[in-house]
């Protein structure tokens, strides 16, 4: 069996809400079993590695802070890169927080280098204000991503796509994002991983962040039908997913499994994904 390993969107396909998508437990029990490399890819800066995996073993599903990689992860190690023991404003919570300073940022009000921006439910229009004056002066805007929103037990919320926009209006200068689809995290998980791009499938719900990362990193791509896309939403798509199933947990199917790692794509599942597609 050819080697590979798996980048897994959360929300939609392991769970919906608070709720375990049935069979998704299995799925990466198998994993863990196998010995896959797989990693969850989260656009939610809000948390850190260690909150996200409790999260996940509370639902039965026993991963550990290594197989989280966040967008504030991928946000801070950008950066640190870019500007090393550099400076930031920060409108975001405790886990972009967190990444930014394990990688050597301090966390400032005045002369920044960069405003970075995630999830968070405690900004006012203070800050927002205080926000647009360090960009005017000079101060690199920073997304950690651009989902216009998330999803909540109670419904969508504003995400950190909606207040990037409301900055990028008031200053006109338009933010760099660094989390899915953006190639900077879709590249560094993969490499957390040690995979090569042919070894690397992404799997996930959402057409314009999972799987147009994945097809422009040339990954190969599945998409789920548990979380917010549905087949007669495809047709709207220039590019589509290698492989469309309903849930997760059809992996555990082995035919379907080979045909996910590309070894064999057995008749049904060539016939499921035209029907699909």
């Amino acid at each position: 069996m050819r080697r590979h390993g798996f980048l897994i969107d959360m929300d939609g396909v392991i769970y919906r809400g608070k709720q375990l998508i049935p069979g998704a437990d299995q799925f990466i029990t198998c994993l863990l079993d196998r010995g896959v490399p797989f990693a969850f890819l989260t656009n939610n800066s809000q948390r850190t590695r260690r909150d996200v995996a409790t999260k996940l073993a509370r639902m039965g599903i026993p991963v550990d802070e290594s197989h989280i990689f966040t967008c504030a992860m991928a946000t801070a190690r950008f950066l640190a890169a870019q500007k090393p023991r550099g400076t930031a404003f920060v409108i975001g919570e405790g886990g972009l927080l967190q990444a930014l300073h394990t990688n050597g940022y301090a966390i400032v009000d005045d002369e920044p280098d960069y405003v970075v921006v995630g999830e968070g439910r405690t900004f006012n229009m203070e800050i927002v204000e205080h926000a647009v004056r360090l960009i005017l002066r000079g101060s690199k805007l920073v997304a950690t991503n651009i989902d216009p929103n998330c999803p909540t037990s109670q419904g969508l919320r504003p995400g950190c796509g909606a207040i990037v926009a409301m900055l990028e209006a008031a200053t006109g200068l338009t933010a760099f994002s660094v989390g899915k689809p953006s190639p900077v995290m879709m590249r560094a998980a993969r490499k957390e991983l040690g995979l090569a791009t042919d070894e690397t499938i992404m799997i996930g719900d959402t057409m314009e962040t999972d799987i147009l990362g994945g097809v422009q990193m040339g990954y190969r791509t599945v998409l789920v039908l548990s979380g917010g896309t549905q087949h007669d939403d495809l047709a709207r798509y220039a590019y589509r997913p290698d492989l469309v199933l309903d849930s997760i947990a059809d992996l555990a199917d082995e035919a379907t499994y080979a045909a996910v790692i590309g070894e064999t794509l057995p008749l049904v599942a060539h016939e499921s994904l035209g029907a699909a597609l």
